[in-house]
């Protein structure tokens, strides 16, 4: 991990920019602390860190005025990342298929996703070896937001994260239902009860598979874009809940 910038918000958060190999990332840590912080990786959606930024950098502020560190990393393919030839065909068929206001196929969720979770996942695992060797931060670790396959995989896969907020937000190949019948850690799983891009009964369908002995749905009225405050905030508790 090499860090190639430094700077100290307004709240007294740390912000640092860094690589780890070809990969970009952000850390934020609390202004101050007297041990190492908990650790809460922010998922975010194939977007591109820059324009995610404003929301990312909000839920790190509020994290760390609760002791928490957080950390993302840019997605392959996304911000200055290469792009991947196949991920921007399989972008190009589902808005192709959502414009002409067709069902969306299975082999186009699955050319969309399991890549990208098949290449993220590994990322996020080194870029949390590489986090947790630094001494200001500690364990335990938990997984907020973001794609909720490249969650549902980290939870299986991935023993050091203890708890997870998952945004039910977006598509989902049928081969991840399985995996998430794998996942035993707490989940608090939000549902946008009106998200025009999202299947509502897929979203339950998979809610219901979760292998969780304790999971909570949190649905609210609203498309994708319109999470209520109220809702974030009961997310953020969970995380203090099972972090602490």
């Amino acid at each position: 991990m090499h860090f190639t910038s430094e700077q100290r918000l307004d709240d007294g958060v740390l912000e640092r920019e860094f690589t780890l190999g070809e990969i970009p990332g952000i850390l934020w840590t609390p202004g101050s602390v007297s041990a190492p912080a908990p650790l809460i990786l922010l998922g975010h959606p194939p977007l591109g860190l820059r324009k995610m930024y404003p929301r990312l950098v909000d839920r790190a502020r509020h994290s760390a005025a609760e002791g928490f560190a957080t950390a993302t990393i840019e997605l392959p393919g996304s911000g200055d990342r290469p792009r991947w030839p196949a991920a921007e065909q399989a972008r190009a068929d589902l808005r192709r298929a959502m414009e002409a206001g067709e069902p969306v196929s299975e082999e186009i969720v699955d050319a969309l996703v399991l890549p990208l979770v098949d290449k993220a996942v590994p990322e996020w695992r080194a870029a949390l070896d590489a986090l947790l060797s630094l001494p200001e931060i500690g364990g335990p670790v938990g997984y907020s937001g973001g794609v909720i396959s490249i969650g549902i995989r980290l939870a299986v896969v991935e023993p050091r994260v203890s708890a997870a907020v998952l945004f039910a937000g977006s598509l989902v190949p049928r081969s991840m239902f399985e995996e998430a019948r794998q996942v035993t850690i707490p989940l608090h799983v939000l549902l946008q009860w009106d998200d025009e891009g999202n299947d509502r009964q897929a979203s339950l369908d998979l809610f219901d598979a979760f292998g969780s002995e304790e999971k909570t749905l949190h649905a609210n009225l609203g498309g994708h874009t319109g999470v209520p405050q109220f809702a974030g905030d009961a997310a953020a508790r969970f995380l203090t809940r099972h972090l602490r």
